[in-house]
């Protein structure tokens, strides 16, 4: 499998660049087509893959590049689905996968190599982060890899006998997931987003139910059972099912008296955890359930819940000035992920909302307005959010530029007050992705001493 055969990338970054390594080793032909040019940063990358010989077509999409010769096209997640070279893929029955099925494929069958995967709407960077930090803490031997931001490809000569893998999966990786089975599979949560690139809700649901596609009732599926969508699209999955809630006792891992159980057992008190919210209760519990099965200890989750303090770009606590808190949530790019915020303090907030324009409903948003003192209207759909905020009676400030609209929020801040950054909106009207939004976010923050006030 994947030997001596011709194959065409489709999207270098990371996830192409170490899929060509790979492929380029087992004796392949690799071609790599990206519409961009490379960026002066991945020219080490470009010269290192020329070398081994690996052939490369920046800038176009010729329409006969793709024809019966090719035996595989590997598409990187961010190719829109109904790319001409998808379509033209399917015409000629190539096989239309990407980096993650193929590592998945050539994972070594006699080494007992585990796999836990993570999706879900919301929460599954947290999920998966907690899950490889409890693995790694009870001294497991266990890689990251994934949407997360490591290629799945890197870690293939890295794996031991009984490594376990900690893999999360976005939408866009599930898309082209044929054979992909893993041992655990968790399920964060449900709810409209991506619908820019996967076209249809109903879609965007049958995608995420792939990943339970190829599981048997040898595997595990991990399902949040109060979330209806969620059972709704794993119905008639084969897996078997452990639950977690945060909405009652149940069979399964649960919220009680402050506390965090698992099949009656107390694993954590709630004072002991550094996360805060009912959202990352509901992933330490997940994530909690999905390491039971490989029989960690209450201790190292304990240990790792009393440390570990968030994700960045996810709610993620900055600092505290002058008695005021700001928290970085620019992930936050619909409206559930602004409405879990939200819900996250009892504290005046200063909300900074907007972004990107695909016609987000910030109506959605009304029930969750109770503590913000001021919004800060920002990006291309500030003049939106503005008349929400209006609508709302909720004092409402419009500025195109993060940085103009920091200034003013600081200014009217008060002691006690938190500032949260949690723009239900993607950014890519202003910063090529959301972390860049975030990163600026922080650096105002931390330039707070350089103010007079």
């Amino acid at each position: 499998m994947f030997e001596n055969e011709k194959i065409l990338i489709l999207g270098f970054a990371r996830s192409g660049y170490e899929a060509a390594k790979v492929l380029i080793r087992r004796g392949n032909q690799v071609l790599i087509n990206d519409l961009k040019n490379p960026q002066i940063s991945d020219s080490e990358k470009v010269e290192e893959l020329k070398e081994m010989g690996v052939q490369f077509l920046f800038g176009e999409h010729p329409e006969d590049l793709l024809d019966s010769s090719y035996h595989y096209l590997i598409k990187n997640p961010g190719v829109p689905i109904d790319h001409p070279y998808v379509l033209r893929a399917r015409e000629l029955e190539i096989p239309v996968i990407n980096e993650t099925e193929m590592a998945y494929r050539l994972l070594p069958k006699d080494k007992n190599i585990r796999l836990i995967a993570i999706t879900g709407t919301n929460g599954k960077t947290t999920t998966t982060t907690l899950i490889h930090k409890f693995l790694e803490t009870d001294g497991k031997r266990v890689h990251l890899v994934g949407n997360i931001g490591y290629p799945f490809c890197s870690f293939l000569d890295k794996l031991e006998e009984n490594d376990i893998i900690v893999d999360e999966v976005s939408c866009q990786q599930l898309e082209n997931l044929i054979e992909f089975c893993p041992n655990v599979a968790v399920l964060t949560n449900i709810s409209e987003a991506h619908l820019e690139f996967m076209k249809t809700y109903q879609h965007y649901t049958e995608v995420k139910a792939r990943l339970f596609q190829n599981q048997m009732k040898d595997h595990i599926a991990v399902l949040n059972m109060g979330n209806d969508e969620s059972l709704r699209i794993t119905k008639n999955i084969k897996s078997s099912v452990k639950y977690f809630s945060s909405q009652g006792e149940i069979n399964g891992a649960y919220l009680t008296d402050k506390s965090i159980y698992y099949y009656d057992e107390k694993i954590v008190d709630f004072k002991n955890i550094r996360l805060i919210g009912t959202h990352n209760y509901e992933n330490i519990m997940a994530a909690i359930v999905a390491v039971k099965e490989f029989d960690v200890r209450n201790e190292s989750i304990c240990k790792v819940l009393s440390e570990f303090s968030g994700v960045e770009h996810r709610l993620e606590f900055v600092r505290e000035v002058l008695g005021r808190k700001f928290y970085n949530d620019t992930e936050a790019t619909n409206i559930k992920c602004c409405q879990i915020a939200l819900s996250s303090f009892q504290e005046p907030v200063i909300l900074f909302l907007g972004g990107y324009e695909r016609e987000q409903n910030f109506e959605e948003l009304s029930q969750y307005m109770n503590h913000v003192k001021a919004i800060f209207a920002i990006g291309a759909c500030r003049e939106r959010v503005k008349e929400f905020g209006e609508k709302q009676k909720i004092p409402t400030y419009s500025y195109e530029f993060l940085k103009d609209a920091f200034q003013e929020a600081w200014d009217i801040s008060e002691e006690g007050d938190v500032l949260l950054l949690s723009p239900a909106s993607a950014s890519w009207d202003q910063y090529q992705q959301c972390e860049d939004r975030g990163d600026e976010f922080k650096k105002y923050v931390c330039e707070l001493d350089s103010y007079n006030k």
